[in-house]
């Protein structure tokens, strides 16, 4: 039998449709992508291929269609002194006119003779030689403009970025900064409903700034899913455009003191014997919380609908005409979930709703909305107060000095039966999910069940939902971590119904997104975080550290690949975030026991029978290295076993050392936790997502281990409180 050929027309096809067709995986092995998931891959993005005929065909008719477009759908420039861009017209074309419509309003014209432009490319099309020519348009300033040409009347979206992302004034060598890194929902105080909130994350801001911290780290805070509360993943969210209402305070509504009904229902001893029982649970009580805070809610929203006029009622229709059809279209899947819900708990799904539900524009779901206006006035009226109560928080950082405030998380994609999903359907993949390959701890690779972007139908629409999405995450927010930030370079796609050893590596746009993401975070005074754990491509940090994009790096990877040893602080790079551990591994004290080892074990994650005992040799090795790192420090005595305590002191002191803008600590070390928040590749075997703080924030404050820790970063960091600049 022949060998395939190399230059396949559905190879071909697959190159031009981002498809990588080879990669190294965590061995180092070349893994090779197959006909079939190529095939499959390229149905997800809505081309049938079965055989070379059909491939050929799509590639002729991808080429027609380029060649027949004067404009490209979106061009993303950087800011020179010469910005250009190509029209494409037939080569008797005499003279061409462009407009450039500027963000500020203003305009520019310019008019040439066709063939006086330089050219780039032609191309035979339908007896006519079609030219691929280039205009000058000169310096332009950062923003997104509309330019136009005629004749045909064609329109582009022009964007035009920074070289780089936004960084706070004074930082360096001058000036690291250090934080404290919280999942917000475990906080614990006296006074919230079993599910840590605004109040809580404000409190948390007061008490770390009075210790000289920069920054509070963030799970993301994504809208989550009211009708399934126990879907608690913050990493599986409705909706990245919206906040997940569960973490507003509702004693913090400025309408509880107007509603006398509000405030007998939550000081009825049925109301608070449900309340003190949420506020006991080792375990977050999604649904008691959920069922509470909604009861009251709703009665608050009654009283604001109440007072039809006034300053509360104006900065409500404000934030609503700021949100525009983003926030609206959100909320009103909501409303459309809430009600087939009801009915079953399979046709929450979208998915399984008719056709006329399943698109937003249909008069189905117009007549839906007038039908169900009260109720859509209150899920956008309930984002308003979350939005309120988060920027109240970011003020209080801002007025404590904190040169970055909060700093968000931006998940890697939406649940696919989520608001995304059913909202912009176009621009998401339905036919296939994001995961990885099988590595070494995961020989199986995973499937996150996440819904990708279509990133053809990304350029087409002019990069609309990427930036919608990083705006929404910016928002009140002085830094955005990106999960998985090598997904603007790729992202391992599976096609439904396969296993994760059947996906494929699909690339995106890298500098189309990074310049986004830098004018952004220029817009937002906002600077960005990538977590780049796992496989990194070659190349991928030194191109991120040059957009000033940090990097993530964390304290239990950071050792040489040969000898084990781990990395000394100086190796740290300038432009990183470092920290012990992070959501998906065990706290310190856990890894120092050993206990992550112990509940993979039980949970029987480990498929070898021995591989348990091999874990536990390496974790030894790894312990070790840790500790003689250390003591190269002066950290640990020369002599001894550490205590939790005691390591815990060093391995802060050692993160504190490093040039790393950022240093944080995770929250969990500082109250101790045993427990991890995550088992990654566990649903129901583990309760993820639940597990809350063994300590209130008024017990933290007085804590002598934080207190200790915070003074270690204080003097090692902190050399003199600066202003966070403002825009």
């Amino acid at each position: 039998m022949s060998e395939a050929i190399v230059d396949s027309a559905l190879e071909r096809l697959s190159e031009r449709m981002g498809i990588v067709s080879e990669f190294r995986n965590a061995r180092g092995a070349t893994v090779k992508t197959s006909d079939e998931t190529k095939q499959n891959l390229l149905r997800a993005m809505g081309l049938r291929v079965s055989d070379e005929r059909d491939a050929q065909a799509a590639l002729d008719a991808l080429e027609r269609e380029a060649w027949s477009r004067i404009l490209a759908p979106v061009a993303v420039v950087r800011q020179t002194s010469e910005i250009t861009t190509d029209i494409v017209f037939d080569s008797g074309t005499p003279d061409v006119v462009w407009r450039l419509e500027l963000e500020d309003g203003s305009a520019r014209t310019g008019q040439s003779s066709f063939s006086a432009l330089r050219l780039v490319a032609e191309q035979s099309l339908d007896g006519l030689t079609r030219q691929r020519r280039r205009v000058e348009l000169g310096a332009l300033p950062l923003g997104y403009h509309r330019l136009t040409v005629s004749p045909g009347n064609a329109a582009m979206t022009l964007i035009v970025t920074p070289d780089r992302c936004w960084l706070p004034p004074g930082t360096g060598e001058s000036r690291r900064m250090w934080g404290i890194a919280v999942q917000l929902y475990l906080l614990c105080s006296d006074a919230n409903w079993g599910l840590g909130d605004f109040s809580d994350l404000r409190m948390l801001v007061n008490l770390a700034a009075a210790h000289g911290a920069d920054v509070i780290g963030l799970s993301p805070l994504h809208a989550m899913f009211p009708d399934e509360p126990e879907h608690a993943s913050p990493y599986a969210p409705a909706s990245r455009l919206l906040l997940n209402i569960l973490n507003i305070d509702v004693t913090a509504v400025p309408e509880l003191k107007q509603s006398p009904e509000a405030q007998a229902l939550i000081a009825s001893s049925a109301f608070q014997e449900r309340l003190q029982s949420c506020r006991a649970q080792h375990l977050v009580d999604y649904a008691g919380v959920t069922e509470l805070k909604l009861s009251a809610l709703e009665m608050l929203f009654g009283t604001f609908r109440g007072a039809s006029t006034g300053a509360r009622r104006e900065a409500f229709e404000r934030f609503r005409k700021r949100g525009g059809e983003t926030l609206e279209r959100n909320c009103l899947f909501q409303g459309l979930r809430e009600h087939f819900a009801r009915q079953s708990p399979t046709a929450a799904d979208w998915h399984n709703w008719t056709e006329d539900y399943r698109n937003p524009k249909s008069a189905v779901v117009a007549r839906f909305a007038e039908d169900h206006r009260q109720r859509l006035d209150f899920l956008v009226w309930l984002q308003w107060i979350a939005d309120e109560q988060l920027g109240a928080a970011a003020e209080a950082a801002r007025e404590a000095g904190m040169a970055v405030g909060l700093y968000r998380d931006l998940a890697v994609g939406a649940d696919r039966a989520g608001a995304e999903t059913w909202a912009d359907a176009a621009a998401v993949i339905s036919g296939a999910e994001v995961g990885c390959p099988p590595d070494i701890y995961n020989p199986a690779g995973q499937n996150w069940g996440l819904p990708p972007f279509h990133p053809r139908a990304l350029r087409e629409e002019g990069y609309r939902s990427f930036i919608d999405l990083v705006r929404a995450n910016m928002r009140h927010a002085g830094g955005l971590r990106i999960d998985h930030v090598m997904g603007l370079r790729h992202l391992y796609w599976i096609p439904d119904g396969q296993p994760a050893t059947r996906g494929a590596y699909v690339q995106y746009p890298t500098d189309d997104l990074v310049g986004i993401l830098a004018l952004e975070s220029h817009r937002h005074r906002c600077l960005v975080v990538g977590e780049d754990l796992g496989t990194v491509p070659e190349g991928f940090r030194e191109r991120m550290e040059a957009a000033n994009i940090l990097s993530y790096r964390v304290l239990f990877f950071e050792q040489d690949s040969k000898t084990g040893e781990y990395l000394p602080p100086g190796a740290y790079p300038e432009l990183s975030l470092s920290v012990v551990g992070s959501h998906d591994l065990p706290t310190l004290r856990g890894w120092w026991q050993g206990a992550d080892i112990d509940l993979k074990e039980h949970l029987g994650l480990y498929p070898d029978p021995g591989e348990a005992a091999r874990q536990r040799a390496t974790r030894q090795r790894d312990q070790d290295q840790l500790v003689r790192a250390f003591r190269r420090e002066h950290l640990l005595a020369r002599e001894g076993h550490p205590g939790i305590p005691v390591l815990s002191r060093a391995a802060h002191a050692y993160l504190a050392r490093t040039p790393s803008l950022l240093a944080m600590a995770q929250i969990d070390d500082l109250t101790n936790e045993a427990e991890p928040v995550n088992v990654p590749t566990t649903s129901d075997q583990y309760a993820n997502w639940r597990r809350r703080l063994s300590m209130t924030l008024d017990a933290l404050s007085r804590s002598p281990h934080f207190l200790d820790i915070a003074d270690i970063f204080q003097s090692e960091r902190v050399s003199e409180r600066q202003p966070r600049e403002r825009g």
